[in-house]
């Protein structure tokens, strides 16, 4: 397939364009002209950028690109990145928010639908576009085994539960990575359990005030999920053999 003719789908069915974010999001490294295999990896990194052009990968998919707001001097370990792509013939595409906000492939309605949540719909605005994604549980599930599904979803236990709410989830919000600065806006509409990556330490406090179930289910672990579903849906499509490149950082 022709990498410009990729490009421009992934372009417009992320709504890269459209959609505000720090990141530089769209094509940050130009590769080879024909692409036959796509890598994905949650993080530009150089393990990810060396296990691309190993897998003799012609273009790199990440959630945390290169490029953000700061211009950068290519310099160091951003250099050398840069330098393993370009010699190992392979491009990169960053995809931020973008990733975070999609309905179909998207971090968080890919994963409140495998947590078998209903009436999935956007939730959470940032940058003035909704990131994250709400749901129904039905029947009403016991926490412990809403923990119990995410483990065999995502193969990592959460990084930090905090039950200050109801003992049964009803109405959950889903929203990958670094969220929780978005506590309140979840108690706000009425939801009884908050899905997101990271922690901080004054979300405890926040948590028990506002009555709130929080489960930190991993900043990396995620953001692993949308990847996972835009390499099947590009399979799909165009018949591309995708790798996703598992580079956890426990976090």
């Amino acid at each position: 397939m022709k990498s410009n003719e990729l490009v421009t789908y992934l372009d417009e069915y992320l709504r890269v364009r459209e959609i505000e974010d720090t990141s530089q999001n769209g094509l940050q490294v130009e590769g080879p002209t024909e692409v036959r295999k796509v890598a994905f990896a949650v993080d530009a990194c150089q393990a990810a950028a060396d296990a691309a052009v190993a897998g003799k990968a012609q273009l790199l998919i990440v959630h945390h690109g290169l490029f953000w707001e700061k211009p950068r001097r290519l310099v160091g370990p951003l250099f050398r990145q840069i330098r393993t792509l370009i010699l190992g013939g392979c491009g990169l595409y960053a995809a931020h928010l973008p990733l975070d906000a999609h309905l179909e492939v998207g971090n968080n309605a890919e994963l409140a639908r495998q947590l078998g949540l209903r009436d999935i719909r956007s939730f959470g605005r940032y940058h003035g576009v909704e990131i994250g994604v709400t749901g129904t549980v039905e029947p009403p599930l016991p926490i412990p085994t809403l923990i119990g599904r995410l483990i065999q979803i995502l193969h990592v236990p959460p990084v930090r539960v905090l039950a200050h709410g109801a003992p049964e989830a009803r109405c959950v919000a889903v929203i990958s990575g670094d969220a929780v600065s978005m506590l309140e806006q979840v108690a706000d509409a009425g939801l009884d359990t908050f899905i997101t990556g990271e922690t901080r330490h004054w979300a405890f406090h926040s948590a028990a005030e506002l009555g709130m179930n929080v489960l930190f289910a991993g900043h990396y672990a995620t953001e692993a999920v949308g990847l996972k579903a835009l390499a099947r849906h590009l399979e799909e499509k165009f018949g591309l053999e995708t790798v996703f490149l598992d580079l956890p950082t426990g976090m």
